[in-house]
């Protein structure tokens, strides 16, 4: 049982029209009593905003708008405070810290949310998805964000794992009960059962890797050696100076990132050191951390310089580029033509090879196709209900596959039921974190600890 009262600003600190300081918990009713006032005296009812002043001592610490809600219909399940005040920093310190001083605590991160999850309002998927919405950088991972909090993921996975319990339950009786007059399920049943288990699970995975892409962005690394126009891509892209663009080979000493939104999906845009041999110290760390940010880019955008014959480091690079998802790019069209396009084709003939003039500002909206190409490639339903976002959720419903599946070995080799069970079980488990009916409190924590404070 939760018998404390929590208090936090649920809004961002800084100047602003308003900011709410938000309370939750058992006595949240009193301690808005004793700080709140109305010229009228009349008592808030449910769910009605109410005008007065916030007091100290008989002295106004500010001019607000309150709102009651009760429990159970509450974001939280519990009685509900939320104070509108004056939205600069020193309002929302007092009024918070009156709260305090009267016996509220202050909330952890996503501790809002970590309630209405224990009180049964919500499951962990759609707990998750608050976050998932408030952090959501285009309209699609709005979108899908909505569509998890809804419970549409949720009411899939518990599906899922209702079957494998009633066919888990049907073994057992089978084990328990042999001499029973009760029908005993067969290897058969059990087959077809685990078998339709996979290919819903399958169904929910074959969306999940543009699920993650929509929900996390996709980390796209701009890569080259100098002074081929990477920055001047990341500019075109941005419709912005946000790199440094000059003439002098090695201009970028560093890694610059920004998100973009090209076609509803969020871009992590990444422009990287050029990558060569340098004596520049400076230079060399740049280079390193270029190196480092290819092997964690999800699409590489390979370019390459019209220009200039190929060097040693472009090879090299097309070497590193041909095993990658990448889309390649001929710069500098506008100028006298060196390089030796067939040594692309025959090293790099599976990839999207583009040829633009960034200087003429020509071909930038073929890259953003050939982006949207790369991640939708497959045609698969982006708006699918049941899309699957989250790292978490993926590995899980692998590790429950993974499961069902050695059950269905087991079922081949005409193991005893026991055997069987065990793997139906694990799976059951796992589908079970996905959605918190089986979960530890370390994982809790560790997902709430990533909430903002005040949700």
């Amino acid at each position: 049982m939760i018998t404390d009262t929590i208090v936090a600003i649920s809004t961002p600190i800084g100047e602003g029209a308003i900011g709410i300081v938000r309370m939750s918990g058992p006595d949240a009713f009193d301690i808005a009593q004793k700080i709140f006032k109305t010229k009228s005296n009349k008592k808030p009812i449910n769910r009605e905003m109410v005008y007065g002043h916030i007091y100290h001592d008989h002295q106004i610490i500010d001019e607000v708008m309150m709102v009651k809600m009760f429990k159970p219909h509450t974001y939280t399940r519990e009685d509900i405070v939320e104070i509108n005040c004056h939205g600069g920093i020193l309002p929302l310190k007092e009024i918070m810290s009156l709260c305090l001083k009267n016996g509220a605590r202050v909330a952890e991160r996503g501790e809002f949310t970590q309630r209405a999850f224990l009180n049964g309002r919500i499951d962990l998927t759609q707990a998750e998805s608050v976050m998932d919405l408030i952090s959501a950088k285009t309209k699609k991972g709005f979108e899908l964000a909505i569509n998890q909090l809804d419970g549409f993921l949720s009411k899939k996975i518990k599906e899922i794992r209702n079957r494998l319990i009633a066919t888990m339950a049907q073994i057992e009786v089978s084990i328990d009960y042999p001499e029973e007059d009760i029908e005993e399920i067969t290897y058969v049943e059990i087959k077809n059962n685990l078998s339709s288990v996979v290919n819903d699970i399958d169904q929910l995975l074959l969306n999940a890797q543009n699920g993650k892409i929509i929900r996390d962005g996709l980390k796209t690394a701009i890569v080259g050696k100098p002074n081929v126009g990477k920055s001047s891509l990341m500019n075109a892209l941005l419709k912005d100076s946000r790199a440094i663009v000059t003439e002098i080979a090695g201009t970028t000493r560093d890694v610059i990132e920004e998100f973009m939104n090209i076609g509803g999906i969020p871009i992590k845009l990444i422009d990287t050191a050029g990558i060569r041999d340098t004596d520049d110290i400076v230079e060399k760390i740049g280079v390193e951390r270029s190196k480092g940010v290819f092997n964690e880019a999800d699409l590489i955008i390979f370019m390459l310089n019209a220009s200039e014959v190929l060097s040693e480091e472009d090879l090299m690079l097309m070497e590193l580029v041909k095993d990658r998802h990448s889309i390649v790019i001929i710069n500098k069209t506008d100028l006298d033509m060196k390089i030796d396009e067939s040594v692309i084709n025959m090293h790099l003939k599976d990839k999207i090879i583009i040829k633009t003039s960034l200087e003429l500002d020509q071909g930038i909206d073929l890259v953003e196709k050939a982006i949207q190409q790369m991640v939708f490639s497959n045609n698969v339903d982006i708006n699918s209900t049941e899309m699957v976002s989250n790292t978490r959720h993926i590995s899980l419903l692998e590790l429950s596959r993974a499961n069902v599946c050695d059950a269905l070995v087991a079922i081949e080799n005409l193991m005893p039921y026991d055997f069987i069970e065990v793997d139906i079980k694990e799976g059951i488990i796992n589908l079970g974190k996905i959605t918190g009916e089986s979960v530890e409190k370390d994982l809790l924590t560790n997902i709430f600890s990533n909430f903002c404070l005040g949700k």
